[in-house]
C-alpha cells in the first residue's frame, strides 16, 4: 500500500488471526455471494480513504474526507438499479463501488484514485474536484454535499415522471426511482427542509414524486454531536412520506430494508427516506483533529462499531470461507490498491488556464432546432388573442407570444413557477399558456425559490428545456446557491458530460411606479456577473425581448447553456417614449422565422458621433428619451443597448462605438458593483485612452418606497446634464 502499513490494516489483520469479531446476529437472511460482495466493496472503499489519507501526506492526494463507518451504504446500491440516478453524500464511497459492479467494464478503484490526486485523466471531472460520479452510472458528481443536491434530485423525481406523461425519453427510464443521500447533520439545513418539503407538498397532492432520501446518521455534524432521537422524530411523520431505518452495520437488515424502501418508491411513485445508523470512524476529515472535541472512550467505543467488523463476522458465519481466505483477500487488495495509487499518483494534472476552464461552457455539435409551426397551426395558437395580433404591443404581451411559440416548438420545454398558471404571473406574463399546453407544461409550484431552481436543474438533467420563473429579482438571493453552487458548475466539475441547460426568467429591477421598496425595486444583479459560463440577456423592449427569448432557448437546446433572461419590470406595461399617447415603446412582433442576433451584439439606435450612450433595460429607454431631448439641441447621439450582461463581448461593443470617442454609460444598478465598472475597464484596457468615458449609476443604496426612490436611481435629465457637459456645455446642477 504504502512504506508503512495504515494502523487499521494491521488492527483488522489481528483481529481476524485472533477472531474478535462482533458477535454475529441478524434476523434478516443474506445469501453469500451477495453478502461476500458487499463486504469486498466496503473493504475497497475502506482501504482507498486510508490510500487517499497516506497520499495526502506526500502531497499528491488533496481531499481526505472518507466514507469510513458509513460503508454500510453499498447494500443500498445492491438494492436499487443503476439506471436510478444517484445524487450522493461525500461519504458513498462504497456505494459507488458496488455500482460499478452492475456494469461491466467500470473501473472503480482507479476512476476514484484518479480523482483523488486531480488527475486530468480523471474520468468523471477531468482532475477538477474530487467527486464521486459518473455518467454511465447515473451519478451526477456533487461538489457539495451540505444539503444542496436535495432541490435538484427533488426536481429529478418530478421529471422522471412527467417524462412519462408527457411521453418524452430522457436521461433515465420512465420507471425510475431518484436516490438522494445526506448526513443527518446536513437534515438541519433550510435547504434539506425545503427540498423534503416540496417532496412532500407534491407527493400530498398525488403528483408522482419518486424519491429515496437515505439520511446517513453518524451522530456528529464535524464537532457537534446531533441530539438523540431527533433526526427520526424530524424524518419519521412527515405527510406523504414513507419512513424506513436500519443499522448500516447489518448488511442484510440494510439490504432488505432497502429493498422495501425502492420497492415502494418505485411502484407508488412517492417519496419516502431511509434513516440508516452508521458511524464516523477516524474524524470529519485528514486534518480533523478528532481528540480535540471528543474523548478516547468516544473514539475508541466508535471503532468497536466498525460495520467491516460487522460484515466479517456475517461473512464467516456463513461458513464459506475461512479466515485464512479473508486475509488473503485483505492482502491481494492492500497490494491491488497500493499499485493502482502508485499509477494514478503520476498521471497528467491540468497545467493551464485554458485547461481548467475548457468544461465551463463547452462548444458542442449543434443539433436542429425543432421545426416551426405552420402558417395554420401558428394562427390557431394565436386564436385566443386575435384581437391584438399584427398591432403594436408592449413588452410583456410580446413576451407572452414569445413563451407561446417556444412552447410549441419545443416539446420538451417546461414553464414553472409561483402564479404562473390560471394566473398568468404577476405581470400577466405567462397568460393563457396553461390552456394551450396543459398543466404538466405550465406548472404552478409552491412558494420556495429554491425549490422552483432545483426543479430546473432535475428537469435539465432528464432532458427537459426547463424555463422557471421567479417572480422578483429579489427572491432570488435566498436560493442562489441553487444556480452559482449546483447548476453553474455542473459541466465544470462532470468535464462537460452533464449540463443544467435551462432558461430562467427573473421579474427584476428598478422604476416600478407605486410598488414596493427593496423586494419588488431590485437594482443589483452582482451576484449573476459573478458565475462562470452563464448567460445574462436583458432586454428593453418587447421586439428583443422576443428575440432574446428565442436566442436563449436555442442556447440551451444546442449548446446546454444556462442562461437568466432578466426582465425590467416597470418596462413591461410601458407603452409611450416622449409623450403619453404616442406609443414610442410599443413594438411589432418578431416573425417565428426572424433571424435571431449573434450573441453578445448590441442594439445601435442612431448613427450620431458626438456622443454615444450605452445603457440596457430601464437606463436604455431613460436614454432614449435622453436622445430626443438632445437632438433638438442639434446633438446627434448614438444610444447603444447591450442586451447582453453576460458575458460582455467588448468587440461588439466597440463595432457599435465605431466613429464615437464620447462615451457616457448610464447604469441603473449601483455605482459599486455594476456592470458599468466592468464596461469601463474593458474599453479601456482594449483601446487605451482612446475613448473619453464617464458614468452614471444608481447611488450605493437600497431602493425605498413610494417617489423616494428616484432620489437613487438615473434619471432622464440627469443623462441630459452628463451628456452637455460631457459636450462641452456648461449646465447648473439639476435635481432630480
Amino acid at each position: 500500500m504504502s512504506d508503512a502499513e495504515h494502523p487499521w490494516v494491521s488492527q483488522y489483520r489481528q483481529r481476524l488471526q485472533h477472531g474478535n469479531l462482533p458477535v454475529h446476529s441478524s434476523s434478516h437472511h443474506l445469501d453469500y455471494a451477495t453478502l461476500y460482495q458487499l463486504w469486498h466493496s466496503q473493504l475497497c472503499s475502506r482501504l482507498l480513504d486510508l490510500q487517499s489519507r497516506q497520499l495526502q501526506a506526500k502531497g499528491q492526494s488533496f481531499y481526505t474526507i472518507g466514507s469510513a463507518g458509513h460503508e454500510g451504504n453499498a447494500a443500498v446500491a445492491a438494492a436499487l438499479r443503476v439506471t436510478d440516478p444517484a445524487f450522493l453524500h461525500y461519504r458513498s464511497g462504497a456505494l459507488f463501488i458496488e455500482r460499478s459492479k452492475q456494469l461491466g467494464g467500470t473501473t472503480p478503484l482507479y476512476d476514484m484514485l484518479l480523482s483523488f490526486c486531480a488527475s486530468s485523466d480523471d474520468p468523471i471531472s477531468g482532475g477538477r474536484h474530487k467527486v464521486l460520479g459518473s455518467l454511465a452510472l447515473n451519478i451526477p458528481p456533487q461538489t457539495s454535499t451540505i444539503a444542496s443536491q436535495l432541490p435538484k434530485a427533488v426536481g429529478a423525481a418530478f421529471a422522471v415522471d412527467l417524462a412519462k406523461r408527457l411521453q418524452l425519453d430522457g436521461q433515465w427510464p420512465h420507471d425510475a426511482i431518484v436516490l438522494c443521500s445526506f448526513g443527518d447533520a446536513s437534515a438541519n439545513h433550510s435547504t434539506a427542509q425545503g427540498a423534503i418539503n416540496s417532496a412532500c407538498w407534491a407527493a400530498y397532492q398525488q403528483v408522482p414524486v419518486p424519491i429515496l432520501f437515505v439520511c446517513e446518521d453518524n451522530g456528529l455534524g464535524i464537532s457537534t454531536p446531533t441530539p438523540s432521537g431527533w433526526i427520526e422524530q424530524d424524518l419519521a411523520d412527515r405527510p406523504a412520506l414513507k419512513y424506513f431505518a436500519a443499522d448500516s452495520r447489518d448488511l442484510a437488515q440494510t439490504y432488505h430494508v432497502s429493498r422495501r424502501a425502492a420497492d415502494y418508491v418505485r411502484s407508488k411513485r412517492k417519496p419516502a427516506v431511509l434513516h440508516l445508523s452508521t458511524v464516523r470512524l477516524f474524524g470529519h476529515a485528514g486534518a480533523d483533529a478528532e481528540a480535540a472535541y471528543r474523548t478516547k472512550a468516544q473514539i475508541d467505543a466508535e471503532l468497536e462499531q466498525d460495520p467491516l467488523l460487522s460484515s466479517t463476522a456475517a461473512l464467516l458465519a456463513t461458513a464459506q470461507i475461512s479466515t485464512v481466505q479473508l486475509q488473503k483477500q485483505l492482502d491481494a487488495l492492500v497490494l491491488q490498491i497500493g499499485r493502482v495509487a502508485a499509477v494514478a499518483s503520476c498521471q497528467p494534472k491540468l497545467v493551464s488556464a485554458k485547461q481548467v476552464m475548457a468544461s465551463i461552457a463547452p462548444q458542442r455539435d449543434a443539433v436542429p432546432v425543432p421545426a416551426l409551426l405552420s402558417e395554420e397551426a401558428h394562427q390557431q395558437l394565436f386564436a385566443f388573442d386575435q384581437h391584438n395580433v399584427g398591432k403594436k404591443q408592449h413588452l410583456a404581451k410580446l413576451l407572452n407570444w414569445a413563451l407561446h411559440d417556444v412552447l410549441a416548438q419545443y416539446k420538451n420545454s417546461v414553464v414553472f413557477g409561483e402564479d404562473v398558471g390560471k394566473k398568468g404571473g404577476v405581470y400577466g406574463v405567462t397568460q393563457h399558456l396553461v390552456h394551450a399546453f396543459g398543466s404538466n407544461r405550465v406548472i404552478n409550484t409552491l412558494l420556495d425559490e429554491q425549490s422552483i431552481l432545483g426543479m430546473a436543474i432535475g428537469l435539465a438533467q432528464q432532458g427537459f428545456i426547463p424555463i422557471p420563473e421567479i417572480q422578483f429579482l429579489a427572491y432570488v438571493h435566498n436560493a442562489e446557491d441553487q444556480i452559482r453552487g449546483e447548476a453553474a458548475t455542473l459541466p465544470f466539475f462532470s468535464n462537460g458530460q452533464y449540463h443544467n441547460a435551462m432558461v430562467i426568467r427573473i421579474a427584476g429591477l428598478a422604476y416600478q411606479r407605486g410598488f414596493g421598496g427593496h423586494f419588488h425595486n431590485d437594482n443589483s444583479f452582482a451576484v449573476f456577473r459573478d458565475i462562470p459560463g452563464i448567460v445574462l440577456l436583458c432586454p428593453s423592449n418587447g421586439h428583443d425581448a422576443v428575440l432574446l427569448l428565442r436566442q436563449a432557448v436555442q442556447l440551451a437546446h444546442q449548446q446546454k447553456r444556462l442562461v437568466i433572461m432578466l426582465e425590467p419590470i416597470a418596462l413591461y406595461m410601458t407603452r409611450d417614449l416622449a409623450e403619453t399617447g404616442d406609443g414610442g415603446w410599443l413594438c411589432h412582433y418578431p416573425e417565428p422565422q426572424a433571424p435571431v442576433p449573434p450573441l453578445g451584439m448590441p442594439a445601435v439606435y442612431g448613427e450620431g458621433r458626438d456622443l454615444a450612450i450605452i445603457s440596457y433595460g430601464n437606463g436604455y429607454y431613460l436614454s432614449r428619451q435622453a436622445e430626443l431631448e438632445l437632438r433638438l439641441q442639434q446633438y446627434r447621439i448614438r444610444v447603444i443597448d447591450l442586451r447582453t450582461l453576460v458575458p460582455l463581448h467588448i468587440e461588439h461593443i466597440i463595432t457599435a462605438l465605431h466613429g464615437c470617442n464620447k462615451v457616457l454609460i448610464v447604469d441603473e444598478c449601483r455605482r459599486r458593483g455594476s456592470l458599468s465598472e466592468e464596461l469601463f475597464t474593458a474599453l479601456h484596457e482594449a483601446k487605451p485612452g482612446h475613448y473619453q468615458i464617464q458614468r452614471l449609476c444608481a447611488e450605493d443604496s437600497f431602493i425605498p418606497l413610494g417617489a423616494a426612490a428616484y432620489t437613487v436611481l438615473p434619471s432622464k435629465q440627469q443623462i441630459v446634464q452628463r451628456a452637455l457637459n460631457m459636450l462641452g456645455v456648461p449646465v447648473n446642477e439639476v435635481v432630480k
